[in-house]
């Protein structure tokens, strides 16, 4: 999009937005909104943008959790399409395995029920814009995998570059025994996404824009509304004071929004779950291999297993156990006294980097044993890093909820919630279409088209580059921010 349609998005007398938060929710729509034109103020507490949760997929229809409704299965479908579309570069093009193992009560056929559904959506978004097909074909949106085929793949060589479904199975053919799974496995293209990447697109993409005011380093401090619009005050590191009038706020501030809502006085119903994941270096590992989820019941000692592969045998791991991803207490509700709710203190300063080397090597080696149960070879795993920690908000009162964007409160103030990544241009769209209907900006046509203006031209290695000093700044492995599988 242009400087012509920029100028169109604007109406005549000029529409400030206030954004407070710098992950992915409040960066993405900076980037939307500069993008056509609104001038826009971005504030974030950290020292560089998208620093939160451990995002590494894109749920494109919310294979991972079986305890969803297909609605919400759709909506990260369509969401999923519309971040790869928005942020290609970020994207780690490999497919996930999907494993239900032997002792788990559930049964392949309702997973393939759900894969069906959102197989026939993805050719109907794809009739609608043939942009949409960013996953493959959708006749290769899943492939299913018996026992015998499981055994004719694994007499074949590991390829130095897998290409097809069989491909990219070969290694769990060859590594994970075939009597500990009930069949088909599902291979289906659900990607990976690069947080890190995801950080240079935004940071690379608003530095170039002329409508957006980037404030790092800046904690929000008060919110007073005005006749048309709210006052907002913040101090930076220094503790030197700004105050910026704008006519419309964003709440983005993840599973801190409460604490922005309590400032402007609205009450919330959330919930939010502190999180971690774990980064393991597999030197011995044969093969490129594919995501790999192995389903079983949360909170339980069988919980989900995810295994996420990275350059450079660096991988990223859950358990959804109490004792590796899941913390017991790291559950909780807002109350009415205040709409954030309040983790334990030692759990915030986790969210904050300050993780204990003897945690850090106990949970990353739990997780290794958790997965190594269906790859016995996985053992020779090593801590790879500090966990990659953070705490995801839940609207409502549903925790299970893993499908939302955008929510209102009067006409001039918004929250973002994501419980997932993907759901942020969707959520920037609503705010959109809300300011446009109440008639303080005019949107040009095309508008809702999901590649964003300010990081369509910019260059991949550039990209990768900012990713890896990022990664380094933040004491990760560069591995993390590299493309993979690597071309």
């Amino acid at each position: 999009m242009g400087s012509e349609q920029a100028e169109l998005a604007t109406s005549a007398a000029p529409f400030r937005v206030g954004i407070v938060g710098g992950g992915v929710a409040g960066a993405t729509a900076a980037l939307k909104m500069a993008g056509l034109g609104i001038e826009t103020l971005l504030f974030e507490a950290g020292d560089s943008l998208v620093s939160g949760p451990p995002i590494c997929h894109l749920h494109a229809g919310g294979n991972l959790y079986r305890e969803i409704s297909d609605e919400q299965c759709i909506a990260l479908l369509e969401q999923s399409i519309a971040t790869v579309r928005a942020y290609p570069d970020t994207v780690n093009r490999r497919p996930t395995v999907i494993a239900i193992p032997t002792s788990d009560a559930g049964e392949p056929d309702t997973i393939l029920k759900r894969l069906e559904q959102l197989t026939l959506h993805y050719k109907t978004l794809i009739e609608q814009d043939a942009d949409n097909e960013v996953l493959g074909h959708p006749e290769q949106y899943f492939t299913l995998y018996d026992k015998h085929d499981l055994a004719r793949l694994a007499q074949q060589s590991l390829p130095d570059n897998p290409q097809t479904p069989d491909d990219w199975l070969i290694p769990v053919a060859k590594y994970m025994p075939h009597d500990k799974f009930k069949f088909p496995l599902v291979v289906v293209q659900e990607y990976g996404l690069s947080v890190f990447r995801l950080a240079a697109t935004a940071a690379l993409g608003l530095e170039q824009s002329q409508n957006c005011r980037v404030h790092l380093n800046n904690t929000i401090t008060q919110i007073e509304p005005l006749t048309e619009g709210w006052r907002i005050e913040s101090t930076d590191r220094d503790g030197a004071s700004q105050v910026h009038d704008v006519d419309f706020v964003i709440n983005a501030c993840g599973f801190r929004t409460g604490k922005v809502d309590d400032l402007a006085s609205f009450s919330r119903k959330r919930w939010v779950e502190y999180k971690a994941a774990y980064v393991a270096h597999w030197p011995s590992q044969p093969g490129m291999w594919p995501e790999v989820i192995v389903h079983g019941d949360r909170g339980t000692p069988q919980g989900m297993a995810q295994l996420t592969p990275y350059a450079n045998g660096f991988v990223q791991l859950h358990g959804m156990t109490h004792d590796i991803t899941l913390f017991d207490g790291g559950l909780v509700a807002s109350t009415e006294a205040s709409a954030q709710p309040n983790l334990p203190q030692h759990m915030v300063a986790k969210a904050g980097g300050g993780w204990e080397w003897t945690e850090i090597r106990e949970r990353t080696e739990r997780a290794i044993s958790h997965f190594s149960q269906w790859l016995p070879e996985f053992e020779h795993a090593e801590v790879g890093g500090k966990p990659l920690c953070g705490a995801q908000q839940i609207p409502g009162e549903d925790p299970s909820l893993r499908a939302a964007d955008a929510t209102f409160e009067g006409e001039r103030y918004a929250r973002v919630e994501l419980v997932k990544a993907s759901s942020a241009l969707q959520a920037a769209d609503r705010i959109l279409a809300h300011c446009e209907q109440h008639g303080w900006i005019s949107l040009p046509a095309g508008w809702e088209n999901p590649t964003l203006p300010l990081t369509v031209s910019l260059d991949s290695d550039a990209i990768v580059e900012k990713a890896r000093r990022l990664a380094i700044n933040r004491d990760y492995p560069d591995a993390l921010a590299l493309p993979f599988p690597q071309q």
